[in-house]
């Protein structure tokens, strides 16, 4: 059995407990299968073994309360620890100003949107803290990104039904694929902005 399977197998065997363990500690950093658990707890429920309302109901607060604790390790430390270690990682006090610089620009919606993206879900929270985000603002998108994100993952549990175990084999198997075309895009985005900034200042 796979990692991602001796985990995912917590929500099998504790149900709310385990779901609410595995998307709280993805949340604040943690590499976990927190989406798989989500529609495994989802399916679940489709055969009458959880409540479909209180699966989304726990996902939902585990996935709030594991970035809030995510955003509070990035403001108490995460700036000072990213200037001092980043460049070891390749980001530089500039390219950390650059993010900087995009998080006042753009926050609320990549909040929301890194909910969605392998990679970026994991450090959403110490992301928005080390950037400075305002406490109230990062909340307020912060649920509004973990009630859709909740929402898309336990309808699609919910209704595949008898399916639901082929499908997270197939998405074990898939999501380094998912992680590779994220960051291709997130690249070819930057690729874009900076090509038009060239162009401007040309």
């Amino acid at each position: 059995m796979t990692a991602g399977g001796v985990l995912t197998d917590l929500v099998a065997r504790y149900g709310y407990p385990g779901l609410a363990l595995l998307v709280g500690v993805e949340s604040f950093g943690i590499p976990a299968p927190g989406q798989t658990a989500i529609i495994l707890g989802a399916g679940y429920a489709a055969h009458g073994e959880l409540a479909l309302l209180v699966v989304a109901v726990t996902a939902f607060l585990a996935a709030v309360v594991g970035d809030s604790i995510g955003y509070l390790i990035g403001r108490n430390g995460g700036r000072r620890v990213i200037l001092r270690y980043g460049r070891y990682l390749r980001l530089t006090p500039e390219r950390f100003a650059r993010l900087e610089a995009v998080m006042r620009r753009h926050g609320p919606k990549l909040v929301v949107v890194a909910r969605f993206v392998e990679g970026l879900r994991q450090f959403n929270g110490i992301i928005a803290g080390a950037t400075g985000m305002p406490w109230r603002r990062f909340v307020l998108y912060n649920a509004l990104g973990a009630a859709l994100w909740v929402a898309v993952w336990v309808t699609a549990g919910y209704f595949a039904g008898d399916h639901i175990r082929a499908i997270v084999a197939d998405l074990h198997r898939v999501q380094w694929y998912v992680v590779a075309a994220a960051l291709l895009l997130a690249l070819a985005y930057i690729g874009w902005r900076l090509a038009r900034r060239l162009a401007r200042h040309g």
